[in-house]
């Protein structure tokens, strides 16, 4: 059977998604007809994404208006080529950037491209749900302190799990050393419609911003836009690296999806959101008399419980099975995610260790979550609490650092078993896919912590990745670099 053979047959199949894109495949909200049909190249009379002046120059300056930058590029490759473009067009080959340890793999791309040298901090962790919380201002004003010799800071907001720092607060200490703020939204790209919702880090005084609009808005997979404001990024730079790490061939079947999303929002959103607000609370109000699943600031749980959380999308339901047994086994959160594909046919977004995560969207239907609040209802019914715990993996420690990221694949290295590797130097990345966050890039030394925590995530099945694919098995090591 070929893809989309399979395809097609998922696509007949009743699973529910409970994960992006943010269409939901709702063809009822969004619809293009024969994509064959309308898929073109720059012809006369329909625009150069990189040379702008027509029909999708007017798209780019009506979906800046909608968001509320002062200027917004249409992306084609994902929200990774938009950080790849901000992170490089903000600073200088070797400079020094600041950069939250839990930023996406693609933050580390550019840091290799760019033989940047990071100064890394970690976001707060928030005990109860054994997830990384909010990045404190605080923390920020006291690396900058240290580290003047940075010229960015880059961050994530909000994370996979939906946590939203005080980007206000942030921005107004990063641009006190007159250096610009980038801030990988690319979950948020809802925020700007409903005051259900955070405030966007666009209107919060961040310098640039990438969304996702495939992640929670109605657009399809790989379309996201890059938000630039105010004058300490050239603009003329930003526009030479989009056209660095996009393709030169942007297929138009995505711009018109961004253009879609745009004109329903533009029409349709306040009543879109509207609804999605009344489904979202419904959900929470619904589930109050769970007697083991935890939701995150939903049903009996409440947000002072999170004090390292400044904020929180609602949209995204992240799921707790944290000391729970099932059947007298402890019930982690793939053995969840798998539940519900086989029982219930819903398919989540990711698990981690012992908690998974649902995306909704505006596309969601009131049957989707209902259906999603039945199962864990009678799932839940079938656990019992373990005041043992089930060995919540906590945020690693920023690993030392021997060799920046580009260097190291310049030196000779072997393969080594990964429970063998203690205090050598990793040749790789490893990540849990999603989210996608390095818990280990080159170049770093392997610590206790580190081979603790990716023999517990591989141990609870959750799904492990690394650069020459032979992790948790294998890894490659730099020869000679040993502790």
């Amino acid at each position: 059977m070929d893809l989309k053979q399979k395809l097609l047959q998922y696509g007949s199949e009743d699973i529910y998604p409970m994960h992006m894109p943010g269409h939901k495949r709702n063809l009822n909200m969004v619809s293009m007809g024969e994509p064959y049909a309308i898929d073109i190249t720059e012809i006369h009379g329909f625009d150069d994404l990189h040379d702008a002046k027509g029909a999708l120059a007017h798209g780019m300056e009506r979906a800046a208006k909608l968001f509320g930058s002062e200027e917004t590029y249409y992306l084609v490759n994902g929200s990774s080529c938009g950080i790849l473009a901000a992170i490089t067009a903000s600073v200088e080959k070797g400079d020094a950037v600041l950069v939250a340890r839990n930023c996406h793999k693609s933050v580390y791309h550019a840091l290799e491209l760019y033989h940047l040298e990071p100064r890394y901090f970690l976001p707060s962790m928030d005990d109860a749900f054994g997830i990384c919380g909010s990045i404190m201002p605080e923390d920020i004003a006291s690396a900058l302190q240290r580290h003047p010799e940075v010229k960015a800071v880059i961050l994530t907001s909000p994370t996979y799990e939906g946590i939203v720092s005080d980007v206000e607060a942030i921005a107004s200490i990063v641009h006190g050393y007159g250096i610009p703020l980038i801030v990988d939204e690319a979950h948020g790209a809802h925020f700007s419609f409903s005051d259900m919702f955070p405030k966007s880090a666009l209107r919060l005084g961040a310098d640039l911003v990438v969304q996702s609009l495939h992640k929670t808005l109605p657009s399809l997979t790989q379309t996201a836009v890059l938000h630039c404001n105010g004058n300490l990024v050239d603009r003329t730079k930003l526009h030479h690296r989009l056209e660095i790490f996009q393709s030169s061939s942007p297929s138009y079947i995505f711009m018109t999806s961004i253009d879609q999303c745009v004109s329903l929002l533009e029409t349709q959103g306040p009543a879109l959101f509207q609804a999605y607000e009344e489904r979202l609370l419904r959900f929470s109000g619904n589930l109050v008399d769970l007697n083991h699943l935890r939701i995150l600031c939903k049903g009996r749980d409440r947000r002072e419980a999170h004090r390292a959380i400044f904020q929180y999308d609602p949209g995204k339901i992240v799921i707790s099975c944290g000391g729970t047994l099932r059947d007298g086994q402890a019930f982690f959160g793939s053995d969840l995610v798998k539940i519900l594909r086989e029982q219930y046919r819903i398919e989540l977004e990711m698990a981690s260790s012992d908690y998974a995560v649902a995306m909704t969207s505006i596309a969601d239907s009131d049957e989707g979550f209902q259906r999603l609040e039945t199962a864990l209802r009678e799932i839940d019914k079938t656990l019992e609490n373990c005041a043992a715990g089930n060995g919540n993996i906590q945020p690693l420690p920023v690993p030392e650092v021997v060799l920046p990221i580009a260097k190291t694949e310049l030196r000779q290295s072997h393969f080594m078993p990964f429970r063998e590797t203690l205090g050598n130097v990793s040749v790789e990345y490893v990540y849990a896919y999603p989210p996608g966050v390095p818990l280990l890039a080159p170049g770093e030394r392997i610590s206790h912590e580190v081979t603790a925590a990716v023999e517990a995530l591989s141990d609870h099945g959750v799904n492990l990745c690394s650069t020459n694919r032979r992790m948790p098995k294998e890894i490659s090591v730099l020869v000679d670099f040993t502790e």
